[in-house]
């Protein structure tokens, strides 16, 4: 019965009916490929949003210069300084004393740039749980009345009983005066390596 109704057809008809059958097939086969599709490419931006701030967050010792010499800041330009009252690479300012002189904590990695030795650098873990910046061994504190970068007004005090000083790249204590330096631009920046600091030409 169809092969006669199929004879029956005139030329154009059986055209439309071959192209109209083929032309659904492409549409249904399109609707379930981009279904496919779009399932699977949804999650990949989260992924890579979530990737691309793995990365911040590094704790970064660098140094600054000035008319007492080269001593230790952070990547922000805020002064660091040892205890002596500390022993070997373990913190004794706590409570009180940690509230006026809060400890360089790690955040991430920890990396040295400018003059500051990458060897030299290491951490402790805190009474608390957090892990605090050494240099040198000498565990790193902030102190609370640097109102920000720039600032060095705890160098030579001697609360909680003994002297808080800047520290020098060769770890030791920097004991000339100073309350404020000039913070150059770009001193956060990790230190090139330096075998590879002749290819990169002055810097």
């Amino acid at each position: 019965m169809r092969d006669s109704l199929w004879i029956r057809m005139s030329p154009v008809a059986r055209l439309a009916t071959g192209v109209s059958g083929v032309a659904a097939v492409a549409v249904l086969a399109a609707a379930c490929s981009s279904g496919g599709g779009s399932s699977t490419s949804a999650p990949a931006s989260p992924a890579a949003s979530a990737a691309s701030g793995s990365g911040s967050g590094a704790t970064v010792i660098t140094t600054a210069t000035s008319s007492a010499g080269t001593f230790l800041i952070d990547g922000s330009g805020r002064a660091v300084y040892l205890w002596v009252k500390d022993t070997g690479d373990a913190s004794t300012c706590t409570g009180a004393c940690a509230g006026a002189w809060p400890p360089v904590t790690a955040t991430g990695t920890v990396t040295a740039a400018g003059g500051a030795s990458a060897s030299d650098l290491g951490t402790i873990t805190r009474s608390d749980g957090t892990k605090q910046v050494t240099y040198d061994g000498h565990p790193l504190y902030y102190y609370a009345g640097d109102s920000g970068s720039g600032m060095a007004s705890g160098q030579g005090s001697d609360s909680f009983g003994a002297k808080w000083w800047l520290v020098s790249p060769s770890g030791s204590d920097v004991t000339a005066s100073v309350s404020a330096f000039t913070v150059s631009s770009g001193g956060s920046a990790p230190a090139a390596p330096a075998s590879s600091k002749a290819v990169v030409g002055g810097y």
